[in-house]
């Protein structure tokens, strides 16, 4: 049987900028998955101030109750 042997990986890798390319971020609006860069300056602003849920977090706020 073959053995996995780990390799030493550096602890952060750094990219030159032609090294890097553009991450495209896709979000669901209305039942779709979209590109978040297809959006209008509008919508590209309600998208970055969209506050997310976090269950846990609202948890331990005491704003879910258990019914």
């Amino acid at each position: 049987m073959n053995k996995i042997v780990p390799v030493d990986m550096p602890d952060s890798i750094e990219l030159r900028d032609e090294e890097r390319q553009p991450c495209e971020v896709w979000t669901r609006v209305m039942g779709y998955h979209r590109p978040v860069s297809s959006f209008n300056r509008g919508k590209q602003g309600e998208f970055h101030e969209r506050v997310y849920f976090s269950e846990a977090r609202a948890w331990s706020h005491g704003e879910l109750s258990r019914n």
